[in-house]
């Protein structure tokens, strides 16, 4: 059993995210988040949904693939500021992190909500 001595928190900690594909079957992605202690994720939470917000266009129209586009890129702010790394062979970059919340919505969901457990519940079970 590991030895607990508060004050001396890590840097980072390492998660393996599954999810399921499209057709069912499951992936997996080895996460390297940033550790934040609960009252900084309220904090960093509260800055990107200060961040994520914006005003309704004048004429009041909707739009669904402005929509995506608005939650995609939210969600790739999210995880940049959430995860240092990952175990792809595509660089971890923003552009790579938007790709793959448009390509594989299911990972995005499974990376914010893993490291949401991890902060505010203190687990990492599956």
């Amino acid at each position: 059993m590991a030895k607990i001595t508060l004050g001396q928190r890590p840097a980072n900690f390492k998660h393996v995210v599954k999810f399921a594909l499209l057709d069912g079957s499951e992936a997996a992605i080895e996460i390297t988040y940033k550790y934040r202690t609960r009252k900084e994720f309220g904090t960093f939470i509260d800055e990107v949904f200060a961040a994520s917000k914006e005003e309704r266009p004048a004429d009041d129209t909707f739009s669904w693939a402005a929509l995506m586009e608005k939650t995609g890129s939210t969600n790739a702010d999210y995880v940049m500021q959430a995860v240092e790394g990952w175990n792809l062979d595509e660089p971890f970059t923003r552009e790579n992190v938007q790709q793959l919340a448009d390509e594989l919505p299911a990972a995005i969901t499974a990376i914010m909500d893993s490291y949401r457990n991890a902060i505010t519940q203190g687990r990492l079970g599956n």
